[in-house]
């Protein structure tokens, strides 16, 4: 069995519930989507297939406790859901980043999975699995990238719609460059909203640098 990886590094994991935490990350190879404000368009195409074991190793020498399996969208390849289990089985913490276009029923339970609804500004929304919700455990998360305004009203209604923040931790993101993390705090403090706000904290120490 085989992967095909863009790359695996070593880095400070910058959302979700690990935020802060050092981390191996293991970015996958394509994506389906093609939202507005990606940063990761470089891993659309290309990468270097792996098998299971070189991947394992690889992710062993860095001697971290976390791993965080992402893309593009690492559900494009079937074989994500092996490698997810694998690192569970050597004990490592292991998070899944994941689009919401791709069905997650089949993840090993033990994973934290941070699923990504699509807004409207992100140009995916038609994307959504909302099946997907009733999946979560209540340990995972729910992200949301707002880009602006109406970003902003939509996720805040499918939120209480839904009760969204009954079924996991929801978070809400900023869209770097297109929304100012003032006025996204803004927003949430002025409808007491039970969300919990998030900036990247790899763009904060490394800007824009790829991959980190």
């Amino acid at each position: 069995m085989s992967l095909k990886i863009t790359e695996i590094f070593y880095s400070i994991q910058g959302e979700s519930a690990y935020v802060g935490q050092p981390t191996v990350f293991v970015r996958l190879t394509g994506c389906p989507m093609r939202c507005t404000y990606c940063d990761t368009a470089y891993a659309f195409h290309g990468g270097e297939r792996m098998t299971l074991e070189s991947i394992l190793h690889q992710v062993e020498s860095y001697g971290a406790q976390h791993v965080c399996v992402t893309g593009g969208e690492p559900l494009a390849q079937p074989a994500c859901i092996e490698l997810l289990s694998a690192l569970c089985d050597r004990d490592f913490k292991v998070s899944l980043e994941t689009g919401n276009a791709i069905d997650i029923s089949k993840v090993d339970p033990r994973v934290y999975v941070v699923l990504d609804i699509k807004t409207p500004a992100s140009g995916e929304e038609k994307n959504n699995r909302y099946d997907n919700i009733a999946k979560l455990k209540p340990s995972d998360a729910l992200k949301f990238v707002i880009c602006n305004e109406d970003d902003y009203q939509w996720a805040k209604n499918l939120v209480a719609q839904q009760a969204l923040t009954k079924t996991a931790e929801v978070f809400f993101s900023p869209s770097a460059e297109e929304l100012e993390p003032t006025q996204l705090a803004d927003w949430i403090v002025e409808d007491r909203l039970s969300v919990r706000m998030q900036l990247q904290l790899h763009k904060v120490l490394w800007q824009n640098e790829a991959g980190r």
